[in-house]
């Protein structure tokens, strides 16, 4: 199922609603094919892959406690992770895998929004995305997106604004 009555996409078009973004609800997109990475997502939608907002997110350690760390990154460039792990004060941050993902977000990787998860999770979003008048974020399936701005992005999820590229033997996309 891929329209916009799946459980996930309607989670996150409740989620946009309350918080009084419904021009982003009202614009949630599926599309016919996934769009899994930067690229197809911007092809899809017919803007610079910089203006896509990937949600990556991140298995984070602070001594013996292990958090989820979510990352929304300008689809041009890639995370760097020891840069991350200072800006979220964690010791390490690496990738997280499909399981540890759908726990913390309830969501399939591919198609992570970032918005609509069981708990908060923090977040950091790249300042890159701000140039863009309108960035895209998945919103709940590997099929959907929906459009915002870089300040309701940071608003809407508690989102701390961060330049999170860094040194290329770092990065991860």
């Amino acid at each position: 199922m891929t329209s916009l009555d799946h459980p996930a996409i309607s989670t996150i078009s409740a989620t946009l609603r309350e918080a009084g973004l419904i021009a982003a609800a009202d614009g949630i997109r599926v599309l016919d094919d996934d769009v899994r990475t930067a690229a197809t997502a911007a092809e899809a939608v017919g803007v610079p892959v910089g203006a896509i907002a990937n949600s990556l997110v991140f298995r984070a350690t602070d001594g013996d406690r292990e958090f989820p760390l979510l990352a929304l990154t300008s689809g041009a460039h890639r995370a760097d992770t020891a840069l991350l792990a200072e800006l979220a004060g964690a010791s390490t941050v690496g990738r997280a895998d499909p399981a540890f993902v759908r726990e913390h977000t309830g969501q399939a990787i591919g198609g992570v929004a970032p918005v609509g998860h069981p708990r908060p999770i923090r977040t950091l979003v790249d300042r890159d995305l701000e140039r863009h008048e309108v960035v895209w974020a998945a919103a709940g399936h590997p099929k959907a997106v929906f459009p915002t701005t870089y300040a309701d992005l940071v608003a809407l999820t508690g989102g701390v604004p961060a330049d999170v590229a860094g040194k290329e033997e770092n990065r991860v996309s």
